[in-house]
């Protein structure tokens, strides 16, 4: 019984609680009433009040930065996608080197973006969450009217840079060349060193504004070893020489003898006959080249006196190909120095037209030397008279500069005239047979094409 007293809550009776004082307080009660018997107060725990304070102050903060990151991120995001200030095209350039405060600074001032710090913290936004895309580049860049922060980051990530074109003809020397690139602008740097005869492709470049000309040299070299790695793989396999690099010597042979591609592969097969029968090419410029080396001063007059000049070059002197290239051959030339026609042509001689006659005989040879000895003096009489007409009869006294060749050629050789291989055949570079022992140091050898 006294358990089950125990368990049945307290109650107050009128007795023992407290009595109202009016019926008003009876129906209200203005005080609280005592406790109950036998229920002992709770007291509250300091430490769960502490850490209770502690969890509502963590989730407060976190829940203002929360709401503080969402409108940044809105905000960032607006700035982000945003048109941009530019109302017209604007052209800003990035110097190797520059850091990303820097281009921030120059495309405010340039107002491509309205606030440096809107771009900085984009940037980096963007840097950090695609570490492997987003990184600013060098180079000059064209900004459109109302380009944004977004696209501004992807033009300087993706180096979409203004580009420029530098076009290097066929048949320069290497130390030509450089002095051409020299001249360009665009390009920053010095060339410590001029790359070897023959190692550079002659094509035209996109370059960037900035680049150095040690860079553009460097890619020139790689390209000319991918054409000349490809074209050797195709190349005729009965050709008389072994090697890529004399392939090239080659190439830059025929390279200077013509410019049009017509001709190419018939003025290889021409080499190409001559070598295998053990004749020396005879070629005009090589007699330049070695004279002259790198700085040659091409489609000058030769005279006797420097076609008997003895060096490794001069392919009247030496049997076989020269040591070196004598310039640097574009693509179509590699191309027919390693498939030349099949042909049995040994001789050719200007045309008077910029092209050719070829001749497999020395008689059909001196016939062609004959009429271009006859055409070539009709151009010289024309030319005379134009410049009668021009600068009136005190000068038609005077003969005029003929500017395919300075003086008549001598005669072409008696074919039936037996004489040594290397002097008495008219060759294909020179289209004549040698002088009279008279004139033989003083007669320019005439040119037989427009020389490049």
């Amino acid at each position: 019984m006294s358990q089950m007293r125990r368990n049945v809550p307290p109650t107050l009776s009128r007795r023992e609680g407290v009595r109202p004082r009016s019926p008003a307080e009876a129906l209200e009660p203005g005080r609280a009433p005592p406790r109950p018997h036998g229920v002992r107060q709770r007291r509250e725990s300091r430490v769960m009040s502490g850490f209770a304070r502690v969890v509502s102050g963590i989730l407060t903060v976190l829940l203002i930065v929360m709401l503080s990151a969402g409108g940044l991120t809105l905000l960032i995001g607006h700035l982000y996608n945003k048109t941009g200030p530019l109302t017209v095209s604007q052209t800003v350039v990035i110097p190797k080197g520059t850091s990303s405060n820097k281009i921030a600074d120059e495309l405010e001032e340039e107002g491509v973006v309205s606030s440096r710090w809107a771009f900085m913290v984009n940037y980096l936004v963007q840097s950090r969450m695609h570490p492997e895309q987003i990184s600013l580049k060098h180079g000059e860049y064209l900004f459109k009217p109302g380009v944004s922060i977004r696209e501004v980051i992807e033009i300087l990530s993706e180096g979409k840079s203004v580009q420029y074109k530098v076009t290097i003809p066929e048949g320069l020397t290497s130390q030509q060349i450089v002095e051409r690139l020299k001249g360009e602008e665009n390009l920053t740097g010095e060339v410590t060193q001029i790359p070897s005869e023959g190692s550079l492709m002659p094509e035209t470049y996109s370059i960037e504004k900035g680049m150095t000309r040690q860079e553009l040299l460097e890619r020139m070299q790689l390209k000319q070893k991918q054409v000349l790695a490809r074209t050797w793989e195709r190349r005729r396999k009965d050709l008389p020489f072994s090697t890529p690099e004399e392939a090239v010597v080659m190439a830059s042979i025929i390279e200077k003898e013509t410019g049009r591609s017509d001709e190419r592969e018939r003025i290889a097969g021409v080499f190409v006959n001559r070598l295998a029968k053990g004749m020396p090419l005879q070629s005009d410029p090589t007699i330049l080249y070695g004279i002259y080396g790198g700085g040659v001063q091409w489609g000058k007059p030769i005279m006797q006196s420097e076609k008997d000049t003895k060096n490794a070059h001069n392919t009247y002197q030496i049997k076989g190909l020269p040591p070196t290239p004598i310039c640097n051959p574009g693509r179509p030339a590699l191309e027919a120095a390693l498939n030349p026609s099949d042909h049995g042509d040994l001789f050719f001689v200007a045309d008077g037209t910029g092209g050719h006659i070829f001749s497999a005989t020395l008689k059909d040879h001196n016939t062609a030397v004959a009429n271009w000895r006859k055409l070539e003096k009709e151009m010289r009489a024309r030319q005379a008279a134009a410049a009668a007409d021009k600068d009136g009869p005190a000068e038609a006294a005077t003969p005029a500069a003929n500017p395919v060749t300075e003086l008549p050629n001598p005669p072409a050789e008696d074919a039936g005239t037996p004489a040594p291989e290397a002097k008495a055949v008219p060759v294909a570079a020179q289209g004549t047979s040698p002088p009279s022992a008279a004139t033989a140091s003083s007669i320019p050898l005439p040119v037989r094409k427009p020389k490049r």
